[in-house]
């Protein structure tokens, strides 16, 4: 065998090496995750150092609720108060909130507010719409809503279902005097550039808003009066 021969050799040799290699780091079982002594089944992959683990299996652990929206993942992990009470009382936590509706009321939440922050982009920077767009929206809103009172099996649950059908039902007409508004070319509405900070009704409904997706995540069910 002379020289180039050998070299060729050698070389072949070097990639069937080094592709064993890879496809000995690629067969690697993956880590699994264990959260306070409790192994819980989920795979932690490591790429570049770092570890990571599936979003919606992290809020699986830790009893979260995770939802997508346009422009970012929300994720809400209760407190560690709000864990210890749902793990110390299964018959307490069974009447609270179940966590499927939670989930469906907290994604309804969710497409209320873009709902509302498109009317206001609106409003702020004067710009018309049409009527196909409004009812886009409001379509999204109630499918959600229906979504959450099917979902809706404990007591908490339907009580919680009304203040949401409450706050759709207040997005919903606030976005119809909007629209009137801007119809009739009312100037208070279309053209004062404090018109969103000055709207008592808008301040209600982001209120009320904000009350219920905290209440959601707690898991127990309250009102508020800022959603009658």
């Amino acid at each position: 065998m002379d020289r180039h021969d050998n070299f060729q050799f050698i070389l072949l040799f070097g990639f069937v090496l080094s592709l064993a290699g890879v496809l000995l780091g690629q067969g690697t079982p993956d880590t699994i995750l264990v959260v306070n002594g409790r192994t819980t089944g989920a795979a932690v992959r490591q790429i570049d150092g770092r570890f990571y683990v599936d979003i919606e299996t992290l809020a699986q652990i830790t009893n979260g609720v995770f939802t997508v929206e346009p422009n970012r993942i929300v994720l809400t992990i209760p407190g560690s108060d709000s864990r210890a009470a749902l793990s110390a009382a299964p018959s307490q936590a069974t009447q609270g909130l179940s966590r499927d509706f939670a989930k469906a009321a907290i994604a309804e939440l969710a497409e209320m507010r873009e709902w509302r922050g498109a009317i206001g982009t609106m409003i702020t920077y004067g710009l018309a719409v049409s009527g196909t767009w409004a009812q886009e929206y409001q379509a999204r809103v109630e499918e959600g809503l229906k979504q959450a009172a099917e979902a809706a099996s404990t007591e908490a649950d339907r009580n919680a279902l009304q203040l949401l059908r409450n706050e759709s039902g207040k997005l919903a007409g606030w976005a119809s005097v909007v629209f009137a508004e801007r119809r009739a070319l009312n100037a208070a509405r279309t053209v004062d550039p404090n018109a969103l900070q000055n709207d008592a009704a808008l301040a209600k409904i982001t209120s009320c808003g904000r009350f219920l997706n905290a209440m959601l995540v707690s898991g127990d069910f309250a009102d508020d009066s800022s959603c009658h």
